[in-house]
């Protein structure tokens, strides 16, 4: 089994674990506002944002100075004393980097091409660039690289540090991902005609898109035995469509059926789901569906992208941590928010929860969905009784 001795995130909810789980049980997050700033034309759409000042990137490191990279760092500073502990007992070449992004430094090219970025390198907009960052601010020389699979990318990349530990390569993996707001990906959506003019609502009878939101989250993975741990994965590719689910949910469904079985699980001894939830028409529908056949209406859930938006890349980690503290802090689960926009009653009853009730058996199951039918799912839980 791999266990999670430490976690950090920060999104639209906050920009420490304390003011995420304050905001959490209130259902409302600071950061999530209209602007007007990201699409063209000067329309309005939301967005998450995290808020307040972020860590500054060292001068040494200056090629690699971009808002997703100071995310990164904003997470890590949650975990650095873990990290720091578990290169003294390892080594630096015993701990592997993995992370996932699908935006990278896109924001500060975009930049550099519309009126010029003083300092500009094209390395910041690498994708391959976030995990180099970390391995070199940590000096560390273990395995260190960047996934990029859409909106699965930092589940993957959890999903392939649990593979390093497993398979020796690594005693020790940091995973995780970030992504920060881009005009690039907010306007793709636009295009697509799958971002919402508002506050994104999954599983509304008028939902019309998602909100896109910044975060980074990070978790070290270890052999050793912790409080919290990854009981187990699962990923798919069904290849259906370029940016469409499967209409019945293959892939997804068999994500989820390979994290149970690695887990050693059935279906009614998940305590909670995580969903994907984005407010597209399509995503929700198929969700919901796939949840129903599995798992009936008995397992409480809900997303929470309402809370953070869409943060792409970064959702996996980011909705895998929101799990951990919810397991952590015993908190009571986030209900689906339906006070702005309506419920819709046509979709699968897959147990969606609409008021907090408290966590009953302490296993979470999370999802993250992606273009390409690239599907993944994590359960996490308490293994200390």
């Amino acid at each position: 089994m791999i266990y999670i001795s430490a976690y950090g995130m920060v999104n639209a909810l906050g920009n420490s674990l304390e003011q995420i789980a304050a905001q959490l049980q209130q259902g409302e997050a600071p950061g999530m506002q209209p602007r007007e700033s990201w699409l063209l034309a000067g329309k309005r759409c939301w967005v998450g944002e995290v808020l307040g000042e972020l860590p500054t990137i060292p001068t040494e490191l200056a090629a690699h100075n971009t808002r997703n990279n100071q995310l990164l760092l904003a997470a890590l500073a949650q975990i650095r004393p873990a990290v720091e502990a578990a290169v003294a007992q390892y080594g630096r070449d015993r701990v592997a980097v993995i992370l996932g992004t699908s935006t990278s430094g896109v924001d500060e090219g975009d930049r550099q091409v519309s009126a010029g970025l003083s300092g500009y390198d094209y390395r910041m907009q690498e994708l391959g660039d976030p995990s180099r960052f970390l391995a070199h601010y940590l000096q560390l020389d273990g395995p260190a690289y960047t996934l990029s699979t859409a909106c699965s990318s930092s589940a993957r990349a959890i999903i392939s540090g649990e593979r390093l530990i497993a398979a020796g390569l690594a005693d020790v993996a940091l995973v995780g991902g970030a992504d920060s707001l881009s005009r690039m990906p907010i306007n793709g959506f636009a295009s697509l005609e799958s971002l919402s003019e508002h506050h994104c609502a999954p599983f509304s009878r008028d939902r019309d898109g998602i909100s896109i939101g910044e975060a980074a989250a990070l978790l070290l993975l270890t052999r050793e035995p912790q409080p919290l741990a990854l009981l187990g994965v699962g990923e798919s590719s069904d290849a259906w469509h370029m940016s469409a689910p499967h209409p019945e949910g293959v892939g997804a469904e068999r994500a989820m059926t390979m994290a149970l079985q690695q887990a050693g699980l059935a279906p009614e001894q998940v305590g909670y789901i995580n969903l994907h939830g984005t407010a597209t028409p399509l995503n929700d529908q198929v969700e919901a569906a796939v949840v129903q056949r599995l798992f009936g209406d008995r397992v409480p859930c809900s997303s929470t992208k309402h809370l953070t938006g869409h943060t792409l890349g970064a959702a996996g980690a980011t909705e895998a941590a929101l799990s951990l503290l919810l397991l952590d802090q015993h908190l009571p689960l986030p209900p689906q928010d339906f006070s702005r926009a309506e419920r819709d009653t046509t979709l699968a009853d897959c147990g969606l929860i609409t008021a907090p009730v408290p966590l009953g058996r302490p296993v979470i199951a999370s999802n993250s969905f992606a273009f390409g039918g690239n599907n993944t799912c994590l359960i996490t839980g308490r293994v200390d009784g």
